[in-house]
């Protein structure tokens, strides 16, 4: 499990990180290619940086899919509970059951839905309009972070039936500060 746990963080910060960089690039190099500097706005212009915009709402694409799911895996997606919270336990934790197994089942359906999309779009000559990639491509992440959070949904509900905890997240958590902590503390001590 760990290992599908880091591969959903390093997907998503590693889409973020080059949709980032991506359109800080093309913003720059629009911005320059209009300076009306001899040489350097022609050099800039013959660059096409069209494409982009198109990669980056893919990516962004992608990106809320498998974030979707890490955000079931850590609980930080938003819930109204107020009413489950104020029941008593037997019948709190029967609708937090219902709630997670209803998630699973959603989102299996839009996993299996999505991947017959991609599979019909698949057997047709469709590309994107600037990059000129294969659609199925782009729609892939549908039923890739559906399944995901299908099974994140599933994950949750085992072990919300083995400890009765839910995921939470706390805001003020950095993971890793423990660990160097510790490491001060025994440098203190020597």
């Amino acid at each position: 499990m760990k290992f599908l746990d880091h591969l959903e963080e390093w997907v998503i910060a590693t889409l973020m990180g080059l949709a980032t960089f991506i359109i800080f690039v093309a913003v720059v190099h629009r911005y320059l290619s209009g300076l009306p500097i001899p040489g350097l706005q022609d050099a800039l212009i013959q660059i096409n940086t069209s494409w982009a915009q198109e990669l980056c709402i893919y990516m962004f694409v992608w990106m809320a899919k498998f974030g979707a799911a890490y955000g079931v895996r850590t609980g930080i997606h938003v819930g109204v509970d107020v009413i489950i919270n104020r029941m008593n336990p037997a019948w709190r934790n029967k609708f937090v059951v219902f709630g997670l197994l209803a998630g699973a089942l959603f989102t299996g359906i839009v996993g299996t839905l999505g991947a017959r999309f991609v599979w019909e779009i698949g057997h047709t000559d469709q590309t994107s309009a600037d990059l000129e990639v294969p659609m199925w491509l782009v729609y892939l992440a549908v039923p890739l972070g559906s399944y995901l959070m299908c099974f994140r949904f599933l994950q949750v509900t085992v072990a919300f039936l083995r400890t009765g905890h839910l995921p939470k997240h706390d805001h003020s958590h950095v993971e890793g500060l423990e660990e160097e902590l510790t490491a001060e503390e025994k440098g203190a001590k020597a």
